[in-house]
């Protein structure tokens, strides 16, 4: 992907040196406690995070100097420019194409773990994105996975996984989150279709992005592969089969690969957000 170097964001908030978990009175709590009182919560049905007294979330935790590689630095740069590009192209489109206005998402960079206001945010789960705070989270030791473990290289497989996450925001800002959650409550037996048709709607969004960087000629030779192979990668059938060595599609909750790719590929060819209307197929 074609990219300058350099650039800065007041949309990116680096949580990179602040570490992860709970600043408790006596230190911070790191993931292993965290884990613990996730076990607690579990087997006693109480909330034991909320009984930490004294603890504040790491949104509230001034973030210390950061440590990083060369090589993290550049891929922070990267991933600030495509959030850029990304929130640019939906200040233009989003007004034309659904007459509403677009509100800027944050981009919070992290490690291990984060607090936000969907609960703690564990690097482990991947990038997210919250709609309670309207913001996305990345530990950028993702790409590195995505890369290794999934076998989709490349910085444009990189930017499609913060575009669909930005899909996520769109889907909040134009009242299809709140609609999605309020059916999942009503109808349980619907929950995981629900939620596979909203990951394969922010694909599509992701692709409608990359619809508009084509034309603004930022693609290079591959990108489209590297995007098509991204989608693909984390498809709910690769993972399980990866992982499991079994694939239940009753229990999907993202779609599969094949999926995902399809409905990816249908925004980049169109660029159109009523394209990408997957409640509606079958």
């Amino acid at each position: 992907m074609r990219w300058s170097p350099g650039g800065s964001s007041q949309d990116v908030e680096d949580r990179r040196g602040a570490g992860g978990g709970f600043r408790l009175p006596g230190g911070r709590m790191g993931l292993g406690g965290l884990v613990v009182l996730l076990v607690l919560s579990l087997i006693f049905k109480q909330d034991f995070f909320s009984l930490l007294s004294g603890g504040s979330p790491d949104a509230g935790v001034e973030a210390g100097p950061v440590a990083a590689s060369p090589e993290e630095d550049q891929l922070k740069e990267f991933i600030t420019f495509v959030l850029n590009d990304v929130q640019a192209t939906w200040d233009q489109e989003l007004p034309k194409q659904a007459n509403t206005q677009y509100q800027h998402a944050t981009l919070v960079l992290f490690r291990e773990a984060t607090q936000t206001a969907c609960g703690t945010g564990d690097a482990r789960t991947g990038p997210f994105y919250c709609p309670g705070d309207n913001k996305v989270y990345i530990d950028l030791g993702f790409y590195q996975a995505l890369k290794e473990r999934f076998g989709a290289p490349g910085d444009f497989a990189q930017a499609y996984v913060l575009a669909h996450e930005i899909g996520h925001h769109l889907q909040l800002l134009l009242g299809i989150e709140r609609q999605v959650r309020a059916e999942q409550s009503s109808r349980p037996d619907q929950v995981n279709d629900l939620s596979v048709r909203m990951e394969l709607q922010a694909d599509c969004f992701a692709g409608a992005w990359a619809h508009s960087a084509a034309q603004r000629g930022k693609l290079e030779t591959g990108d489209v592969e590297e995007g098509l192979a991204a989608a693909s990668a984390v498809g709910d059938d690769r993972i399980q089969k990866a992982t499991t060595g079994r694939v239940n599609p009753e229990s999907f909750t993202h779609g599969s690969a094949a999926q995902r790719a399809s409905w990816f590929n249908r925004g980049l060819q169109s660029g159109r957000l009523a394209d990408c209307d997957t409640f509606a197929a079958r």
